[in-house]
């Protein structure tokens, strides 16, 4: 199976090379669309890449999508899944965008247009035309060539671009200059060899410019991928380890041929190569680079160990668990790269103009030139100015005003632990009004203890009771199942096995105990919240009463068969997490409302939220309330609200799939993430107004970058028709603004965190 491929979306990404320009772009994306059987494809400048999503059971494969993109005129291959592209040094130097070529291009130019610059100082100087053309002709046809190709290819397909555009307009300014010098031979100032092969030079050193720009801009993604290791020191599964013996009976092997269960040996300094168990030794473990944790954790045997991680001064042993595109460290390259390969929904706005641009300028060019040439009667001025108007339109920077920004800025984003998966959540995040967040996890630590068991009767020890708790609580995720799992084991207790054990969603658990003194009685562990009124509510309330004055969380043991008899309460305790209060006044200060949903007791959630300064609970709700709550937070007095959703859970999925903006911890499930356009890497409360405020700058500089883009071909069409810019400036300002929208969006690199 090729890898890149997903089984059940049909996703393909390829590689697109060839594209200069926004109407590149809306070229690859029309053909890939019309194909039938593609149900969607997005193009990305920046990354030069396209995602191709196919409708199921399409017939199509790899080798069609290539074909495709290939008939437009552009060169295409399948990507290989997190790959660092090592390019050639003689490459980098002479390739399409080498600075080879540029230094060539301007040696070769540099004599051409050195007598312009003499001219202000009284010396007239100038090259014969021999020598000009001798000059200009390996600029014109070597070093331009690639706009020929891929003008030629962009014209046979209907569809215009910047090649076209710098082709016909240094070829105008060539055939002119040629046409002058048959016409004058003696005549060196009235040529404009000059001309051409300074705008080839000018637009070559702005694509060199881009390309370096571009390297900048993905720096995240190299960075996170220069963390796997080539090889992994396996040891046999066989041998008993110990520490001598792991540092005796190792062999290495590429990282590829790592499965799950491996034992693998990590010398102290080295890079952790799977995600995994430690069954021998502890260190510290630096993770900086995958979560945006500053300091080193601490790991002890039976601990999770995230593969790219740094070892710090321990040997350890680790078995396997995720290897290759199943590990965090894929799974967050992944989030990275899908991000930055897709379209913020302003873009279709640029898209748009994009598709009518080149053939627009096409027309204001013609009729530039036959205007002047009608009112000044002279053709070297009307074709002059009509190549102006064609190399200052070219739309480079207009094509990566939007992609530059968001990958410069979901890129740093990452390296603080922020992985904002979906562009359309920088649309939103500076419209939020509102944050509600989920409590327990995400306030609060998450690992509630078991305070104290109070029973009904008699009938019954605490030990019984408990081992039968815990018992109908194995295999849950739940922090209240743990906590009671935990309870028992400290206590010395077996759990107890169930049989007929069902979940039983937004309630709680129901089983019946195989053995003790509680043996197959019909019984519900369950949340006070989902209990249903009887004879017994005003008992239950009265013996919990204490437990919600001092803020706990009360569950209830109930038997379902004598007439919902309750057995016992347990109540749990959870601690804040030590920067909650910070991160809601974090909050406060960008302007924005905190709430908190919690399944708790009102005492207990209006405790915590008492602590940290959040003025509106909704307490006591099912997990099937919060994404209601989220509705009805964002059409709140009849005006439309901004909500962001911050969670951990299962539960919590909904609500997060329905707020404007979902923010999920790392910490919590892969359901939640999956739920989130913004996924947290630590259990930070604080990151929420990071996260926030990175996506407010960074929809900023996409605003900044296509109003720049906008302003600049508004302005430099007019001037170049008018004759105010001549064919150099105009390549020259070309590729300024290029290199200036590129240069802002690299600004975000900059960012930092305010609290980290």
């Amino acid at each position: 199976m090729n890898p890149q491929i997903d089984t059940k979306s049909e996703l393909f990404t390829l590689d697109i090379g060839g594209m200069t320009c926004a109407s590149c772009v809306g070229r690859v994306e029309k053909a890939l669309d019309k194909m039938p059987g593609v149900e969607a494809a997005s193009v990305n400048l920046a990354t030069e890449q396209a995602k191709v999503r196919l409708k199921a059971n399409s017939g199509l494969n790899a080798d069609d999508l290539i074909a495709t993109v290939q008939k437009t005129g552009y060169e295409a291959k399948i990507s290989s899944p997190h790959q660092i592209s090592v390019t050639a040094p003689s490459k980098l130097f002479w390739g399409a965008d080498g600075l080879g070529r540029v230094l060539l291009g301007f040696a070769l130019s540099a004599p051409l247009f050195l007598p312009m610059l003499l001219m202000p100082f009284g010396i007239h100087w100038a090259l014969s035309p021999k020598w000009q053309l001798l000059l200009a002709t390996p600029v014109q046809f070597f070093l331009g060539w690639r706009f020929y190709k891929a003008g030629f290819k962009s014209l046979m397909s209907g569809v215009g671009n910047m090649d076209l555009l710098v082709a016909l307009g240094t070829s105008a300014a060539y055939g002119l200059s040629i046409y002058q010098m048959i016409a004058s031979p003696h005549a060196s100032h009235e040529l404009y060899f000059e001309g051409s092969a300074v705008i080839i030079c000018m637009v070559l050193l702005g694509k060199w410019l881009e390309a370096r720009a571009k390297q900048q801009t993905s720096e995240a993604i190299r960075a996170l991928q220069k963390l796997w290791p080539e090889h992994a020191k396996i040891i046999e599964r066989d041998i008993v380890i110990t520490e001598n013996s792991a540092l005796d009976q190792f062999h290495d092997l590429p990282l590829d041929q790592v499965f799950p269960k491996d034992r693998v040996l990590v010398l102290p300094g080295e890079r952790i190569p799977v995600d995994g168990i430690i069954l021998l030794g502890n260190s510290h473990i630096d993770e900086s680079l995958l979560t945006g944790e500053s300091d080193s954790v601490k790991k002890h045997i039976g601990e999770r160990v995230i593969g790219g991680s740094l070892n710090g001064e321990g040997v350890l042993v680790i078995e396997a668990q995720a290897v290759g595109v199943e590990s965090v460290l894929s799974k967050i390259i992944s989030l990275v790269e899908d991000a930055q390969t897709q379209k913020a929904p302003i873009q279709k706005l640029v898209d748009q103009v994009s598709a009518i641009f080149v053939p627009s300028v096409i027309v204001i060019a013609i009729i530039t030139g036959l205007a002047n040439w009608f009112y000044l009667d002279s053709a070297s001025i009307a074709i002059l100015r009509a190549v102006s108007v064609l190399v200052i339109a070219c739309p480079c920077a207009l094509g990566l005003a939007t992609p530059a920004a968001i990958m410069a800025g979901t890129g740093v984003a990452a390296r603080f632990g922020i992985l904002i998966k979906d562009p359309q959540v920088l649309e939103l995040a500076h419209r939020l009004n509102v944050v509600a967040f989920d409590k327990t996890g995400t306030l609060t630590v998450g690992k509630p203890r078991l305070l104290k068991v109070i029973s009904f009767s008699g009938s019954f020890s605490e030990n019984d009771i408990l081992a039968t708790a815990a018992g109908l609580q194995l295999g849950s995720e739940h922090p209240l199942a743990k906590a009671l799992l935990d309870a028992a084991k400290q206590n010395g207790l077996t759990p107890i096995t169930p049989t007929d054990s069902k979940a039983l969603p937004g309630i709680g658990i129901s089983g019946k105990p195989s053995a003790g003194a509680l043996a197959g009685q019909s019984l519900t562990l369950q949340s006070i919240a989902s209990l249903e009124s009887n004879h017994h509510h005003a008992e239950i309330l009265g013996k919990a009463q204490t437990c919600f004055e001092a803020g706990q969380t009360v569950s209830i043991l109930m038997n379902n068969e004598a007439l919902t008899s309750p057995i016992a309460i347990f109540s749990f305790g959870d601690e804040l997490k030590e920067n909650a209060q910070e991160a809601i006044t974090s909050l406060r200060h960008l302007n924005i409302r905190a709430v908190m949903l919690s399944g708790d007791n009102i005492a207990a959630a209006n405790r915590v939220a008492k602590n940290i300064g959040i003025e509106e609970v909704f307490a006591q709700i099912m997990p099937s309330d919060k994404a209601e709550i989220i509705r009805k937070l964002q059409s709140k007095d009849g005006h439309r609200q901004f909500v962001a959703m911050v969670g951990d859970g299962v539960n919590d999925a909904p609500a997060l799939a329905t707020a404007d903006v979902g923010m999920a911890m790392s910490t919590g499930t892969d359901v939640a993430m999956q739920a989130a356009g913004i996924t947290l890497m630590r259990g930070d409360p604080t990151l929420v107004a990071n996260a926030i405020d990175i996506s407010k700058r960074t929809w900023q500089k996409i605003q900044q970058n296509l109003f720049w883009a906008f302003i600049f071909n508004a302005t430099g069409i007019p001037l170049a028709a008018l004759g105010y810019l001549s064919p150099m400036l105009a390549g020259s300002a070309m590729a300024l603004s290029s290199f200036c929208v590129l240069s802002n969006a690299l600004l975000l690199k900059r960012w930092r965190p305010t609290h980290y």
